[in-house]
């Protein structure tokens, strides 16, 4: 029952991720940076779309995706429309990989090695979550920051 909690999460989260991408008034504020604030809301999404990719596409669903992830924080200007297909995308082969998985699946060990012990596939699926949601913060308060 946890792959439908989860399923239901990244879907939530993801739309709302679509949803902050879209509120930009000025398409090339998703770009912007200041002072401190060393990640754009562009880069962030293009990471966010990475890291989802990589570690349950390519890991989990068997995507055969291939991570570039020094370009998640150079690439510029990709137009905002490009970056909400990567989210929808990414959606839809989250909710595809997690269908496929039992409960009994999650209990198993994930198939790499992140941190600095193995661990559970739940566990990471729920950090993964974390994370996504950690860095939607982030883009939230950059666009209430810098769309001005």
């Amino acid at each position: 029952m946890i792959t439908e909690s989860l399923r239901s999460l990244y879907s939530r989260d993801l739309n709302k991720l679509k949803t902050e991408i879209e509120a930009y008034q000025n398409e090339e504020n998703l770009w912007k940076t200041d002072k401190s604030i060393a990640n754009s809301a562009g880069n962030l999404t293009l990471h966010l779309v990475g890291n989802l990719n990589h570690f349950l596409g390519t890991h989990l669903g068997n995507t055969g995706y291939v991570r570039q992830r020094d370009l998640e924080f150079s690439l510029k200007d990709i137009p905002k429309a490009e970056l909400i297909e990567k989210v929808t995308a990414t959606a839809a082969m989250i909710d595809s990989t997690l269908s496929q998985l039992s409960d009994e699946d999650l209990k198993k060990e994930y198939p790499l090695v992140v941190f600095e012990s193995a661990m559970t596939t739940d566990y990471f699926l729920i950090h993964l979550l974390a994370h996504l949601d950690y860095h939607l913060g982030q883009i939230n308060y950059h666009r209430r920051l810098l769309d001005i």
